[in-house]
């Protein structure tokens, strides 16, 4: 490694423990248990998993699980990379350590789509069709909603279209997957 690389990698180093201070203080001032904010982001990461224990079907569950899994794992790569290349920020967090919403990325959303998917597969309906729905529900109606009560802010150029795309991304992929997975274990 040259001594450059070795210096930018030391300024990089310096500016996320910074930002990490910097988040720490800002959640102590704004996010703690003490604010009503901090317990309306709990409850959207309690509440759909406490739905999806009573309504998940568990003769499905692993194939569920495994879609559900997919979705949280592409939407929190998109979030990731939209709150670290400044398009977005969520000013509530239930803690300091992921700088995403935590409630949405590893809750709200996959539970969402995963109850989808289940209904969409036990009522025999076509998958993209309502998953596009849910994808323009999230985008246009509740993303602007998270917004206008300070809870979501679009930063840069990013915009609600934009944010729509990424949801069909997620759940293209995630649905692709796991089709490719169910392929594999009807060859076995």
């Amino acid at each position: 490694m040259t001594p450059n690389q070795q210096e930018y990698l030391k300024k990089i180093h310096s500016i996320q423990e910074n930002l990490a201070k910097t988040w720490a203080e800002y959640w102590q001032h704004y996010s703690t248990p003490s604010s009503w904010q901090f317990w309306v982001t709990l409850g959207a990461f309690i509440l759909p998993l406490v739905i999806l224990y009573f309504l998940i079907d568990r003769k499905k569950a692993f194939h569920l699980g495994f879609y559900g899994f997919n979705v949280h794992v592409w939407f929190h790569y998109i979030d990731t990379a939209g709150v670290y290349n400044g398009l977005w920020t969520y000013p509530y967090q239930i803690n300091t350590i992921i700088p995403v919403s935590f409630s949405l990325d590893a809750s709200l959303i996959p539970v969402s789509f995963m109850l989808l998917y289940q209904w969409t597969i036990n009522h025999h309906k076509n998958y993209y069709v309502y998953a596009t729905a849910l994808c323009l529900f999230f985008a246009f109606i509740f993303k602007p909603l998270l917004t206008g009560i300070g809870f979501f802010q679009l930063r840069e150029w990013a915009t609600y279209g934009h944010l729509f795309v990424f949801y069909l991304a997620v759940i293209l992929l995630s649905k692709w997957i796991t089709n490719l997975f169910l392929y594999f274990e009807k060859q076995h």
